[in-house]
């Protein structure tokens, strides 16, 4: 009997047992469903329903996703300290297991908290778990793009998408890793976000974010209406809502707009930095200034406000401002890869770098180039000033602050607060102008002179415009300029872009703007913006130009401008321009054209071509060297020449030209070689192969012009080569020409030569012949200091004192 009674209490047990796990499992489901009606009220922006459905499973399982989701909305609505407490449960109650799951919630509430490095940790330990997990990859994504790191935010998303391809928060996120280096890229995977869930907010945010940056605000207004009907109580949405509002002038209502805002969110200082953060990216940093302080107003812990404050301040050259702002950002917030490295460039700026002050013009350089870039950059900055003032009636308002950055990536940093910007050179926000130094890149590589002068004439366009130029005519003026200034300064792409006009791929002029944003065409954008400013120099005149710059100070778009400066519309503009491209680009368009069997054409093969096509230039190329491999030297340069007759402009390594004068230096031609070099030096500005081939050659011959042409090309283009820099001081002694000398002794005297005391001779011997006699008598002394028995300067010496 006794047994009978325990087996029916076992049984009676596992009976009641089973009850309590249905009704668990009971509960759980409906708690998942729950938090799945919660999140379609999130996202349609029913945020009090929301709130009202989460709270009683949030109080019945504090750790659970309902909690977390609660507890994000929360912060979301600006309730910090009911969401802290929320999330605060969440991430205790999830830290100390050891499943992917917890581990996540985990994550996601240390970085909600902004335990930035704990949320790390906790997905690095869930993804060790389960490496290919969707979830788990796009929440680490988030995190590393959160902290500015892209390559790894990248890796995180692109690890999702592995394993689930079309998961829209990891195409999303993507899409933002690429949005500032290649927004066609972020286009195309918003798009394809949309194809999966055409509800997806952030996805229309991401192409509404395109359509700003390229100042598209109709299309980027259209995206924004589509977000709102999903979820018109967007905070996101409303913000860049309000700041199209901003952008147009339309205060009245983008104060309405705020105040939207901030009844859902009453400490939202989002909405004003976002305004900021969209005025500093049409330049306009001043305003941003103002916007982002008043997000800091509103909420004085907005980490990202004082990190854009600072970066706002560097653009307007307060860099003392900009060091108390990042520093407060940094305090907060010591994972944020941006400001560390500003910070750190303030640093080496404070520590590495001399100013130099020269009217309105201050420059800084790096202390180990100062030497010569003192003499080089800062005249040049003034020449470049003045000619620019005075073509455009315009004077600039300074301090203007020029940087020259010995290396790069502190360039980048300077700039954008990453380091890479490859292919960038120089960067102008208004009064703060940062460029490489010669020594940044390797000699040859660019022109740093061509560089400072295009960066220096966006000072002007910038300036007369009130920061509202857009991108393309800005950019069309400084290649103008550039051109203006010395001939062989004009972008080398004459060849590139009547090719591109073969293949119908000019750029449309009302997509030029756009251009600048596609890494594809923006080498093209900028070389079709400057014949674009020739163009409209041509028809209209200078005056003209200078009122359409102006006029965008009012606010005005393209077209609206167009139309009150010159009577014209795009599609009129379009037309003019057409008939201004094929009257200068014509022939050298038809010369480009690649005739059919170009690739397999060779021996009887392309003279049979030429004879059907005897002004290609692809074929005399081709000719040439095949010519050349043959050993025909004689009919090689025959076929360069004509190649060149052809396009006069080509410029490069593989220029006709350059073969040419490669061809005849090898030969010992030298006059051939001579005049093949001038023609290159006279067009590429960054040949530097070239101008020291064709120094060596003429110096020897006595011919005092080129050598001075080609010495002046050496030394602008490498200063830090003190041999030619004394060459050219001597080749300038020799011709009475102290104003070429002075600069060139002075900059090879502070490049350290070995022979300091020839050194300070040469520069007493310049001044002595401009008649400063003081000065010359001075660097003889320094001369005689270093050797008293150095006959050349007791001579000096001799002939001062009497």
């Amino acid at each position: 009997m006794r047994a009978r009674v325990i087996r029916l209490s076992i049984a009676g047990l596992a009976l009641a047992a089973v009850g309590v796990g249905v009704a668990a499992i009971a509960q759980s489901r409906e708690a998942e469903s729950v938090l799945q009606r919660a999140r379609t009220d999130i996202s349609r922006g029913r945020y009090q329903d929301a709130l009202t459905a989460l709270r009683p499973v949030t109080d019945a399982a504090p750790g659970g996703d309902a909690a977390l989701e609660l507890g994000l909305l929360q912060l979301y609505l600006g309730r910090r300290d009911e969401g802290r407490r929320t999330l605060q449960a969440v991430a205790a109650r999830n830290a100390g297991a050891t499943s992917p799951a917890t581990l996540l919630r985990a994550g996601q509430a240390a970085r909600a908290l902004g335990a930035y490095q704990d949320a790390n940790s906790f997905f690095r330990d869930a993804n060790a778990h389960v490496p290919e997990d969707p979830a788990v990859n796009t929440a680490w994504g988030e995190l590393f793009l959160e902290k500015y790191s892209k390559s790894e935010a990248a890796k995180s998303f692109q690890a999702a998408l592995a394993a689930e391809p079309v998961r829209v928060s990891a195409l999303v996120g993507l899409a933002r890793t690429v949005l500032d280096d290649n927004p066609p890229r972020a286009r195309e995977l918003a798009e394809q976000a949309l194809e999966t869930d055409a509800t997806s907010v952030p996805a229309l945010l991401v192409l509404a974010d395109l359509e700003l940056g390229d100042a598209r605000e109709a299309e980027a207004r259209a995206w924004l209406n589509k977000a709102l009907a999903l979820n018109p109580a967007s905070l996101e949405a409303l913000s860049l809502q309000a700041a199209l509002l901003y952008l147009d002038d339309r205060t009245a209502a983008f104060d309405e707009a705020v105040a939207g805002v901030l009844a859902i969110n009453p400490t939202y200082g989002e909405v004003y930095r976002v305004a900021g953060a969209q005025a500093a990216r049409r330049y306009r940093f001043p305003e941003a200034e103002v916007l982002t302080r008043r997000a800091l107003d509103l909420d004085p812990a907005n980490t990202a406000a004082w990190a854009q404050l600072g970066m706002t301040l560097l653009r307007t050259g307060d860099e003392p401002g900009a060091r108390t702002a990042l520093e407060t950002a940094f305090e907060r917030d010591p994972f944020d890869v941006v400001t560390y490295n500003s910070l750190t460039l303030l640093d080496t700026l404070d520590e590495q770098y001399e100013t130099v002050t020269e009217g309105n013009l201050v420059v800084r350089l790096h202390r180990d180039e100062a030497g010569v870039m003192r003499e080089y950059a800062t005249s040049l900055a003034r020449e470049a000033l003045d000619a620019l003032e005075a073509h455009w009636s315009f004077t600039a308002e300074g301090p203007i602050l020029i940087e020259m950055f010995a290396r790069h990536d502190d360039f980048a940093v300077r700039t954008l607060g990453l380091p890479g910007m490859i292919g960038a050179l120089g960067a102008c926000f208004g009064r703060v102008v940062t460029v490489d130094s010669p020594r940044a890149l390797p000699p040859g590589e660019f022109n740093w002179a061509a560089t400072l002068w295009h960066e220096l004439a966006h000072v002007i366009t910038l300036q007369l415009s009130s920061q509202r130029v857009p991108r393309w005519l800005s950019e069309g003026i400084s290649e103008f300029e550039e051109k203006r200034a010395r001939a062989e300064w004009a972008r080398p792409m004459h060849l590139e872009f009547a090719h591109a006009l073969n293949q119908g791929g000019a750029i449309p002029l009302a997509e030029l703007n756009a251009a600048f944003s596609d890494p594809q065409r923006i080498g093209m954008a900028y070389f079709q913006a400057g014949q674009v400013v020739e163009h409209l120099l041509e028809a209209y005149g200078q005056d003209k130009l200078r009122a359409l710059v102006a006029v965008f100070a009012t606010g005005v778009d393209t077209p609206e401008a167009m139309t009150s400066t010159f009577g014209v519309s795009i599609d009129e503009l379009q037309a003019g321009f057409d008939r201004f491209v094929e009257e200068r680009f014509g022939a050298l368009k038809r010369a480009m054209q690649r005739p059919d069997g170009l690739k397999e054409a060779g021996g009887a093969g392309l003279e049979k071509l030429l004879e059907q096509h005897p002004d290609s230039y692809p074929l005399l190329v081709l000719q040439g060297q095949t010519l050349r491999e043959a050993g025909d030297y004689d009919g090689a340069i025959r076929a360069y020449e004509r190649a060149a007759a052809l396009a006069p402009q080509a410029a490069g390594e593989d220029s006709p030209n350059m073969h040419i004068a490669r061809i005849a230096s090898d030969r010992k031609d030298t006059d051939r070689a001579v005049r093949a070099l001038d023609a290159v030096v006279a067009v590429d500005g960054t040949n530097l192969e070239a101008a020291r081939m064709l120094a060596s050659l003429a110096e020897p011959r006595g011919d005092r012009s080129r050598t001075a042409r080609a010495l002046s090309a050496v030394v602008e283009i490498d200063p830090f080569d003190l041999g030619a820099g004394a060459r050219l001081g001597r080749l300038a002694l020799e011709t009475g020409d102290a104003a070429t000398a002075i600069p060139a002794f002075k900059a090879v005297l502070g490049g350290g030569p070995v022979d300091r005391a020839a050194a300070h001779a040469d520069l007493a011997d310049a001044y002595l012949l401009a008649g400063r006699r003081p000065d010359a008598r001075r660097e003889t002394l320094a001369a005689l200091e270093i050797a008293p028995g150095f006959e050349r300067a007791q001579d000096l010496l001799l002939e001062l004192l009497e």
